[in-house]
């Protein structure tokens, strides 16, 4: 286990500075931090890279152990395997809750469960990616619940607006159980933190005793195993503070290459030692170069740290290679840094764009606040305007840290007032809406006593009648709109269904009809007039009458037969030597006939009437006027001429007189 591996994700430290999370609300830009190497003849340290390597400067004596080179620098806190923590309980290891598993299927209860057993029973070391997947999937099963239970709402006929999602005891007593994993992480990290000085103390003496290994009087064999033995103690102490961690590995390679050239170890242990690191270095520049294939920037940044911390741990390489090697290692960590600092700039511009978008979203919702809003219906198309701006703005990433609350707190306050206002309007419409649901009820009742009537004709404007009403008449509230039109419908529908079954049967009647008043047509058309006229009027009148009586017949053929019957008998009837008054009311007669034949008949009649009495009237008045205009001409020869004229005049207009009352008695017959 790699001592990265050892800190929870959180916690990770690179240089110094957090690694950042991708999966946080907001990715913190990580700078590249430049670490100082030794100067030395061959390189120069390059501003810009994460780490540096730099290779050694060291003359080889004839025998000499691995030494790491001396690479003071910036490295990832070095944390130990286990910090001593108090487990409430303890158990066989075999008997311990399981860890590292699948938590997708577990119930939000057992999710619960499992982690208050995590807590009971194991560390925080070993938990703490666990307990992470736990809390992600709980909050993700709640969300999906609490979206289930609003859209159950909805359909029940719900108002969004008052919508309030119940409280989650199991979210609660989850919250509280995942704050004590918190405080113990807390405690754990600040655990670690102690340590650091007290690993300081024990590599400060482990230095001393590299220092006094030049002065032991014991065999060379010993003394090098006894360096050995200080060496492994060195790697096995875990991380020192980080201000004391660059004079450290200067002081402690320092003192290295002294014990070295003390000793003066063999030159083929020595350069045997030095292939094995660089071996090992190759590995690591090998690696450092399948991290430029890593589609994670973040991620391959934080595995490089990781390698320069094993590049350091390794020893000196032969000489002729140690630059060749650190250009290459170099080289992969240059393009590796670089990636990253461009992430992270083109990541600014994009937080730069979303900025700008979620303003310009602003300023569209603070319009909408500015329209006058005059009905329910400009409410809901605002509203449909607002619902699609919010699903625009989670489409958009996040903006630039110092500014994504502030421009969310101001898209949230704009669409804060607009429901507010929206839900204040419909509560004092509310009444409205009850009044509303009344009167739709009461048209309801009165399609449903219609549904069953056979009178076509008037039922069928009545039907219409109501439901230009039911047009007229408000919204009503949610929960009853769809049920109440259904009602409305059903009724209204039955009686149109009952009408286009009669008419349908109607149609053989009616097919039956037109072929009647066909030969009635041709009956006029080939009838020949006698010298007696009164008998042939008499006939005509009854070919008339008979037509009259003839039921209807497609309404498409209407019009066409009735014109070809009324040309023929007027044809006839000016060819009978009878006086134009009745002629005139006869060919009246026939045009009240089609009157009848109209599905409106009681309506054209009477406004028919209507008109003939009107203009009776004014006929009557004209009358009137004229004999009073007579009194007062004088008496002479020119006066009486005019007298004369007008008295034909109100003899004319007496007898159009007649024959309007004529035709008035006519239509009150058919009304009646």
């Amino acid at each position: 286990m790699t001592e990265k591996d050892q800190l929870p994700e959180e916690q990770l430290k690179v240089d110094g500075i957090e690694t950042p999370d991708p999966s946080s609300e907001e990715i913190v830009e990580a700078e590249a931090v430049v670490v100082e190497a030794p100067a030395v003849e061959e390189e120069a340290p390059v501003a810009g890279i994460v780490e540096s390597a730099e290779p050694e400067k060291v003359e080889q004596p004839e025998a000499a152990e691995a030494i790491p080179e001396a690479i003071p620098e910036t490295v990832p806190v070095n944390i130990p395997e286990t910090i001593p923590e108090t487990i409430p309980e303890v158990i066989p290891a075999d008997e311990l809750p399981p860890i590292n598993i699948d938590y997708s299927e577990y119930s939000r209860e057992s999710l619960l469960e499992a982690l208050d057993l995590l807590l009971s029973h194991r560390t925080v070391h070993d938990i703490t990616h666990d307990v992470e997947n736990i809390r992600s999937t709980f909050y993700r099963k709640l969300k999906a619940e609490s979206e289930a239970k609003h859209k159950k709402f909805i359909e029940e006929g719900g108002v969004e607006e008052e919508y309030k999602p119940a409280p989650d005891h199991l979210e609660e007593a989850f919250k509280t159980s995942y704050d004590q994993f918190r405080t113990r992480k807390a405690e754990y990290v600040k655990a670690l933190e102690g340590d650091k000085e007290g690993n300081l103390k024990k590599k400060l003496e482990i230095i001393d005793h590299i220092k006094n290994l030049l002065n032991t009087q014991e065999s060379l064999n010993k003394t090098f195993n006894d360096f050995r033995d200080l060496q492994r103690q060195w790697r096995d102490i875990g991380p020192v503070p980080q201000a004391d961690l660059h004079s450290l590995w200067e002081n402690y390679h320092h003192h290295v290459e002294r014990f070295y050239d003390f000793i003066k170890i063999n030159k083929e242990l020595r350069d045997l030692d030095l292939k094995k690191n660089l071996e090992l270095k190759i590995q690591i520049c090998e690696k450092a170069e399948e991290l430029l294939l890593e589609p994670s920037v973040v991620k391959s940044f934080g595995d490089l740290q990781v390698l320069h911390n094993q590049w350091r741990e390794i020893g000196p390489v032969p000489s002729e290679q140690r630059t060749e090697i650190w250009d290459r290692f170099r080289e992969a960590t240059n393009q590796i840094n670089r990636k990253h600092q461009d992430y992270y700039l083109n990541l600014k511009d994009e937080q730069k764009k979303n900025l700008d978008a979620k303003v310009n979203l602003c300023e569209n919702i603070e319009e909408i606040l500015l329209r006058p809003v005059q009905s329910p219906k400009d409410w809901n198309e605002f509203s449909l305007e607002v619902v699609k701006l919010q699903q625009m703005w989670r489409s958009i990433g996040f903006a630039p840290r110092k500014d994504n609350n502030k421009v969310y707190d101001r898209f949230r306050a704009g669409c804060d007032e607009f429901f507010n206002r929206k839900r204040e309007y419909f509560s004092r419409h509310r009444d409205d809406q009850h009044g509303n649901l009344q009167m739709k009820t009461d048209l309801c009742m009165q399609a449903e006593a219609l549904s069953n009537s056979t009178e076509w004709r008037k039922t069928s404007d009545e039907l219409v009648t109501i439901q230009k009403k039911w047009k007229e008449i408000g919204p009503v509230p949610r929960k009853y709109s769809d049920p109440l039109w259904h009602r409305f419908r059903t009724a209204c529908d039955a009686f149109f269904k009952k009408k286009s079954e009669f008419f349908s049967s109607q149609d053989s009647e009616q097919i039956e009809n037109l072929k009647l008043k066909l030969e009635l047509v041709e009956k006029v058309k080939a009838f020949t007039l006698s010298e007696d006229h009164y008998e042939d009027l008499m006939t005509l009148k009854e070919i008339q009458k008979e037509f009259t009586t003839i039921g209807h017949i497609p309404i498409e053929k209407k019009d066409v037969v009735q014109r070809e019957f009324r040309e023929a008998i007027h044809k006839l009837f000016d060819q009978l030597e009878v006086d134009e008054p009745k002629k005139e009311i006869l060919r009246y007669k026939q045009k009240v006939d089609t009157f009848v034949q109209s599905p409106k008949t009681k309506n054209r009649i009477s406004s028919e009437r209507e008109k003939l009495v009107n203009k009776l009237k004014q006929m009557e008045s004209d009358v009137v006027l004229w004999e009073n205009n007579i009194g007062f001409f004088a008496k002479s020869q020119k006066s009486e001429s005019l007298i004369r004229e007008v008295e034909n005049k109100i003899a004319q207009e007496r007898e159009r007189i007649q024959l309007l009352k004529e035709k008035i008695d006519l239509l009150d017959r058919f009304e009646s």
